[in-house]
């Protein structure tokens, strides 16, 4: 085997010294790289003890490390922003961007009440029409679906069968009846019937409640019930006597009621695979982040010489043999991580948007609370 050369003591960066190149054109990567291998080495016990790494191996434990704080903080800005980040370019680079909440994914949530509702959405709606024969009270609009050569299922979303309003039913806004049977009886054949006729301009509400009693009129005399639909299976109210007219309608495909709400754009945003943050800046990284960083390397460069020494976990020596610490340093570095990576979540917890704008409302009350204490000026004059 080759005599492989280990950590002679000191070392000198250059570009493409680690695997990934993420960080090499970086001018504090590159002053960092040499400082952090060094760093590591005195940790480990150089020069008290031989390091069995090279400098390369301190530059790929930098170089993960931060690439492992990228990414642990910009899942939690994904965490935090998703919502208001779908549908954005994916050619943005959101790293040093402050992201606003928007009303638009909100709004992109709700179109599908508006759709139901008829006042919106994203489902657009066709019209049809089906003619009215006499004596024929139901009508199978399915069927008519299969007739005009529609695949899929519709559901049919509003009925233009309905009765006239009550307003052109109202003869006269201006005019008032001694009885008040204005327009109510006209299904009766009494509607041209007035006694006393005034031209007394009455007040809005009069109109109001006028119109209202009108519609009243029409449920509880007429019973109002035009129609009813089950399964797209509509029945009309009265049975028609002729079949002059055509019943009119509304209605969705129910396939696009999916399609429509599907919006397939690989240019766009569509989950956290592909918001658009990079690998961090080093040089950007503050000294809170650069200590963590420096920490994770060593707890990475701690582990990789654990499993270099695990190739001989003894080594015989004139009358006795030396037992590594392979496991000792594999445990340690394996506990390091993970203590490490946690206190990163927390703090990234404690500075989340929510937890701030809690912590805001708190120092509000706190403060009220403090002012209260102040004694009032009390003036005597």
């Amino acid at each position: 085997m080759a005599n492989i050369p280990i950590w002679p003591g000191s070392s000198s960066f250059s570009p493409g010294d680690t695997p990934f190149g993420f960080y090499d054109s970086d001018t504090s990567f590159q002053t960092d790289a040499n400082k952090v291998a060094n760093f590591c080495a005195r940790r480990l016990g150089y020069p008290l003890v031989e390091v069995e790494l090279q400098d390369i191996s301190f530059y790929a434990a930098f170089e993960e490390a931060i690439t492992t704080y990228g990414n642990e903080l910009y899942a939690y800005k994904i965490r935090d922003n998703q919502l208001s980040l779908e549908g954005l370019s994916t050619g943005s680079n959101l790293n040093t961007s402050i992201v606003t909440p928007s009303f638009e994914p909100i709004v992109r949530l709700t179109e599908q009440y508006g759709s139901e509702a008829g006042t919106g959405g994203n489902v657009p709606y066709h019209k049809g029409f089906i003619p009215v024969t006499a004596s024929i009270q139901d009508y199978d609009l399915k069927q008519w679906a299969e007739n005009e050569g529609i695949t899929g299922s519709i559901e049919i979303k509003r009925l233009f069968y309905q009765a006239s309003p009550a307003i052109v039913r109202y003869f006269d806004p201006y005019a008032g009846t001694g009885f008040g049977y204005q327009s109510l009886f006209d299904s009766f054949g009494f509607g041209s019937m007035s006694p006393a006729i005034n031209f007394l301009m009455m007040p809005l509400n009069y109109d109001l409640q006028t119109i209202q009693a009108i519609e009243l009129n029409d449920q509880i005399r007429r019973s109002n019930y035009s129609f009813e639909i089950k399964d797209n299976n509509v029945r009309i109210f009265p049975i028609p006597l002729t079949g002059s007219a055509n019943l009119h309608f509304e209605y969705i495909k129910r396939d696009e009621r999916i399609s429509e709400s599907v919006s397939n754009d690989p240019s766009k945003v569509s989950n956290v695979s592909n918001t658009p943050y990079t690998n961090p800046t080093y040089t950007s990284i503050n000294s809170v982040g650069r200590q963590w960083i420096f920490e994770y390397t060593l707890a990475l460069a701690k582990e990789m010489l654990g499993y270099v020494r695990g190739k001989y976990s003894n080594i015989p020596i004139p009358n006795s043999e030396v037992t590594l610490n392979q496991s000792d340093l594999i445990t340690a570095a394996t506990t390091e991580k993970t203590a490490l990576l946690e206190r990163l979540r927390v703090y990234f917890d404690e500075t989340s948007r929510k937890a701030l704008l809690e912590r805001r409302a708190q120092e509000t009350e706190f403060k009220q609370t403090e002012l209260k204490q102040v004694p009032y000026t009390i003036y005597i004059g």
